[in-house]
């Protein structure tokens, strides 16, 4: 499998938003969570998000087949957590070790320490990933309706 990041700009803005509309629908369906999903995100939202000098979105490719997206924050200021937010992979495609590859892509291409991220407490399969590589909960969760709860992790 042939991974790589591939910078994405202003101009992929309606395509990211679409495909996290896409890949974050069956969660959304599951925890009805109104407030923070990416689902009910306006475009608005990740043109804002993609004119920031300290957000890089990258298309995550598979053999020149896009697959899913990545946001990495990176203030570049030493000391300071860089976060991924969102990753996804499209339905079709996860399952696969994709995720996993683009984040050590992303890391690579960051710095491999300093990282913070969330995820849903909920999803198993989730926590299990960014455990086996090297994320640590630190503590702190966030209940977000009677079905979700953030919980956040770090990696120095």
């Amino acid at each position: 499998m042939d991974l790589k990041l591939v910078r994405a700009g202003v101009k992929d803005a309606e395509c990211l938003w679409k495909m996290q509309i896409e890949a974050f629908m069956d969660m959304y369906n599951r925890y009805q969570d109104k407030e923070t999903s990416p689902v009910t995100e306006p475009l608005d939202k990740v043109i804002e998000r993609l004119k920031q000098p300290f957000t890089y979105y990258y298309y995550i490719q598979v053999d020149d087949t896009v697959v899913g997206a990545i946001r990495v924050i990176d203030m570049k200021e030493p000391n300071k957590s860089k976060r991924i937010s969102p990753v996804f992979i499209m339905p079709p495609y996860r399952n696969k070790g994709i995720a996993q590859k683009a984040v050590l892509e992303a890391e690579k291409i960051h710095g491999n320490s300093n990282w913070e991220l969330d995820t849903i407490l909920q999803e198993a399969g989730n926590c299990h990933l960014y455990e086996k590589m090297g994320y640590r909960q630190t503590g702190k969760t966030t209940p977000i309706n009677d079905k979700m709860t953030l919980v956040f992790y770090k990696k120095d």
